[in-house]
């Protein structure tokens, strides 16, 4: 049998087969013996690879949980870079989130904005991270360092944690009602503190002049239950408020100031609102019962003026209410008290008292304000519960 040659195209069909399976025999063979490693992909086709004559970047730890940081305060940490190569490690400064600073590439803390650090083998870099604390809430601060070692060109440091505010008043503000004239009541307030050095109290003090006389500051230790129901409070003290026997009927506002030495000073004021009432009630047409002032406003002193109020007495003990004036201011005002009246079944007693403005009295400022405090009438009452009653008086007698 004659035998004819392969063609041309047969011949190239079979080189092409062979070829390729040997060309993936072989890679896969390379592979085993020589693992793939970082920084050997080069679609530049520029040939980067990490050679044992290279810097190698060792670190700890790249993120930190740090926990809480009070409102405006600055917190800091610092990450450290090892070089474990055998050439110098060269490091510059990349991004970094908006409030944070990496200190050593920072000009504002001694470092220089462009500065490229230089590692030797066997060396290493600190890496000191600084923030502030702007807004309640969780918080991630991140920094990223360039490198000059091919297998980890950069290094991305994070920073998490909670913002909390420097103290914490609960309830932030002391609302005290139903107080019964004579008897007095109590309040309190915790104050919580977040920072790592417990509070300790240097002063208590009262902002309102013209109340402080009816009312008490006092301190203690808070319990260990009320500082745990606090999420992140790491110390505070109780404030306590005791609203005095002697406060007048009517709505009383005052502020309580204490001031606590932790790592820094921190004033904390929380306002108190306490509501007096009593076995004793005002009335009449010049009688304001929200602001619980006799509201006389201006008044002529070439002509004087006149009012009518009405003192009710209840309870048990309203038959023994025979008020006497102790004192007024100012002067000018004359206060005259008439007999008690039953009114109705005999359960409340009524008691006239006349305010004068006599005419021809002498120009006189007490409105009520911060510049011109108001007047008073005060009076004893015989009550054994509410022994005085002080009712402030707002005018201006004009010229």
């Amino acid at each position: 049998m004659a035998l004819r040659n392969p063609s041309a195209l047969a011949v190239a069909a079979v080189a092409l087969v062979a070829g390729a399976g040997v060309g993936t025999g072989t890679a896969a063979l390379l592979s085993i013996a020589r693992p793939w490693r970082v920084g050997e992909f080069d679609p530049q086709g520029e040939a980067v690879r990490v050679t044992d004559a290279s810097p190698k970047v060792a670190v700890d730890a790249t993120t930190h949980q740090f926990g809480t940081l009070a409102l405006g305060n600055e917190g800091r940490h610092t990450f450290v870079i090892r070089n474990v190569g055998t050439q110098p490690l060269a490091l510059t400064k990349g991004a970094t989130s908006c409030s944070c600073t990496v200190a050593d590439f920072d000009s504002r803390h001694g470092g220089d904005d462009a500065a490229e650090k230089a590692i030797p083998p066997g060396g290493q870099a600190e890496v000191r991270l600084m923030w502030k604390g702007k807004a309640d809430g969780p918080f991630r601060q991140q920094a990223t360092v360039l490198t000059n070692d091919p297998g980890r060109p950069e290094i991305v440091f994070i920073i998490e944690g909670m913002v909390v505010p420097a103290w914490r008043a609960l309830p932030p503000t002391i609302v005290v009602t139903r107080v019964t004239a004579g008897s007095g009541e109590r309040a309190t307030s915790d104050l919580y503190t977040f920072g790592d050095i417990p509070p300790t109290v240097t002063s208590t003090s009262l902002l309102n002049a013209q109340t402080e006389r009816f009312f008490r500051l006092s301190t203690e230790p808070l319990p260990p239950d009320a500082l745990a129901a606090e999420k992140g409070a790491t110390g505070g003290v109780r404030l306590v408020v005791d609203v005095l026997p002697e406060a007048e009927i009517g709505n009383l506002k005052q502020t309580a100031r204490v001031t606590l030495k932790t790592a820094e000073e921190l004033t904390v004021d929380v306002p108190i609102e306490a509501s007096v009432s009593g076995a004793l009630t005002l009335a009449g047409s010049a009688w304001d019962s929200g602001r619980q002032v006799l509201a006389l406003g201006m008044v002529p002193g070439r002509t004087g003026g006149r009012w009518d109020l009405f003192l009710a007495a209840k309870g048990p003990h309203r038959d023994t209410v025979r008020p006497t004036v102790r004192e007024v201011v100012p002067e000018s005002l004359q206060v005259t008290v008439g007999e008690p009246t039953p009114l109705g079944n005999g359960n409340v007693m009524r008691i006239p008292i006349t305010v004068v403005v006599p005419a021809g009295s002498a120009p006189s400022v007490n409105n009520c304000t911060k510049q011109a405090p108001g007047g008073r009438i005060v009076l004893d009452t015989g009550h054994p519960e509410s022994p005085t009653l002080s009712i402030k008086v707002c005018v201006t007698v004009t010229p």
